[in-house]
Order: C-alpha cells, then structure tokens, then sequence
C-alpha cells in the first residue's frame, strides 16, 4: 500500500488528469446557432455528433464574437441632460472650511460642514474601456502656481487649457452624464436635500492605546488595580494555540487612512461663494480635499429601487427633490438662481385625507 500511494505523489502517475478530452453532444439538443468552428477532438465522432471541448462548451467562443468599437469623440448630440435612476454623475473636488451650526425653520439647531468648490474643472475626459461602459473624467481642483507646478503637470494642463491644479481625482460617468474638457463644475452640482458622500483621509492620531483607539473601558481604578487602569487586558492563550490571533484589536497608529461618511444631507449651497453645507461631520482637516459624490444608498440604490416599484418621478429621491443637474451643475446651468439655496425640511405629502 506504501508503494502504491507513494508512485501516486509522482507527477507521472496523475498526468492523465490533465490530458485534453472530448465532450460529444448529439447536434439535436443544441440550439439553432450560425455555423461557427469549433475545437477538434482526437476522437472520432460520426455525422450527427459535434465534439466540443471543456473550455467551448458552448457552441462557440466568446472570443469570436465581435465586439463593439470603442468610441474615439464625445457625442455632445446624445447627452439628452435629463437625470434618471441610472444615470451616474461626476463627483467633485471640494475644500474643507470648517464647521458651523444653521438653523432650520422650526428653530432646530443643525451642525454643518462647509464645503468650498475651489476653481473645480474638467481636465481630461477617457472613453470606455473593453470592460466597462462607463466614461472618466479627470476632474481637478484649486488653481496652483507655474513655480510649483512640474514640467510635466504643465504640458498635460496646457492640452487641456486649464490653469494648474492642486489635486485631480477621475471619476466614472456614464454617457448621458458627459461634460467637455473645461466646464467649471460649481455649487449648483448639488440640490438642497439630496444625499452626498464624502471621501478623504481622516485626521491623523499618532499611536494610540485601545481605549482611545477602540473603545475599551479598561481596567479597574481602584480595589487593588495597580498599573492596569488603561490596558486591554489579555491578548491570547498560552502553549495552545501560542499565538496571538490575527485581527487582534491592540494599540497602534490611529487615523491617518482613508474614510468615507455615507448620507450627509445637502442642508444649503451658496452659489455667489461655491459653498455646499453638508450636515454633519466630514473626515479631514481644514482647508484638505474632500472628494463628494452622489450617495450610493440614499441616492442611486433608492431611485432604482422606487423605479422598479413603478413610483411617480417625485417620490425617487424624497426629501421634496425631483431631480439632479445633469450633467452636471455648471455656471451656465444656474444663472437666473438665487444665490443661497436652503433647504426647507421635510414636507408631508396628503394621500387619500392622511399624512404621509
């Protein structure tokens, strides 16, 4: 039995395993499908019998079939700029200013973040790839200076007849959402009332204990305590499994890493200063880039789903929002606005003599 298994461990011995075979079909249970080679086979077969191979089982190859051209021009004709569930905007590049509090009609006080839309423009636009359909655009923020710019960021903001800027980021669009290269994106981008999240990397805490870092109440003040008031107690066994387990919560650096903060309200814009007023608190520092978007969950995801459902257009978004700038919120698109937008809270809507 040794010297069986042992002649079994040989490469030799399961070479068989890896021999190409056939799979015979008979050609009645097969589809209609145009004529299309297929992989030969070293076993014969008859006439009423097609021999496919394990990787083409079926009747052709996903290689063979034609795939679309990628486009080479923006279609500005096709960008119809009306927003739907499916429609994917660009993001922006913002400027953290601070916090402040506002206050809604009913005298309810409202901690915001201050959001400041800093020269944010479109710098290179990339076509779809073999993978995807969706569109990039480079969009970029905060105009820099020629003494510190690189020889090289030059050249690429020179094509697209841009001033120099701080920080880009790519985004990804879909077609209906397309903008040429040089529209300045300005506050008007976000409507008081719709969700937004936030990206950026949260502020840096050097290397803290866990209480601070993970919550934990530590140990005893008092009643014999002595040395062990912040520690996080016991980290693992002894002999077995004599090892710490992986994903440990311990000390160690805190902050400093990318967050992001889903669901923040669009509670007020300023179109005279590009200024958005997002409720809550965002990660970062003070005056650092902050990347927003549309939210995923209470934007995209719900309207989707209130689609699906067959709801009126009103009632994809709610909070009293009907739609979203498309494609995108340009000075052009707000001129004729009023210069501070606010949101005027959430209205009940009557059906059949109830509140809703």
């Amino acid at each position: 039995m040794s010297s069986l298994l042992r002649s079994l461990r040989r490469p030799s011995a399961l070479s068989f395993l890896r021999r190409p075979f056939a799979t015979v079909v008979e050609t009645s249970s097969l589809p209609d499908t145009p004529e299309v080679p297929v992989a030969s086979s070293s076993t014969s077969t008859t006439s009423s019998a097609i021999a496919i191979s394990p990787r083409a089982r079926l009747p052709f190859h996903v290689d063979q079939v034609e795939k679309p051209a990628r486009p080479t021009e923006i279609d500005m004709s096709a960008v119809t700029g009306q927003w739907g569930p499916y429609t994917q905007r660009t993001g922006v590049i913002a400027r953290k200013r601070g916090m402040m509090a506002l206050w809604d009609e009913n005298g309810r006080r409202w901690p915001v973040t201050v959001l400041q839309l800093d020269n944010c423009q479109v710098i290179r636009h990339d076509p779809p790839t073999e993978h995807t359909t969706l569109h990039e655009l480079q969009i970029g923020s905060s105009d820099r200076p020629d003494k510190t710019t690189p020889k090289s960021l030059r050249g690429h903001f020179q094509r697209a007849g841009t001033p120099n800027k701080y920080k880009m980021y790519s985004f990804r669009v879909t077609p209906d959402a397309l903008l040429p290269v040089g529209t300045e994106i300005t506050a008007a981008h976000y409507v008081p009332g719709q969700y937004v999240d936030v990206i950026a990397n949260s502020i840096g805490k050097g290397f803290q204990g866990v209480m601070k870092r993970h919550g934990f109440r530590g140990g005893p003040a008092s009643h014999g305590s002595t040395k062990h008031h912040r520690k996080g107690g016991s980290y693992g066994q002894h002999q077995d499994p004599g090892r710490i387990i992986p994903g440990r919560k311990m000390p160690g650096r805190m902050g400093g890493t990318r967050t992001t903060t889903h669901n923040l309200l669009v509670h007020k814009i300023d179109l005279a200063l590009n200024l958005v007023y997002v409720r809550g608190a965002v990660p970062g520092f003070d005056d650092a880039f902050i990347r927003v978007r549309d939210a995923k969950k209470k934007v995209t995801y719900k309207a989707q789903a209130a689609f699906i459902r067959g709801k009126d257009k009103e009632e994809w978004l709610g909070e009293g929002v009907n739609g979203l700038p498309c494609p995108a919120g340009t000075r052009e698109m707000a001129q004729g606005w009023p210069d501070v937008l606010e949101w005027p809270g959430p209205q009940a809507r009557v059906v059949e003599g109830k509140k809703k």
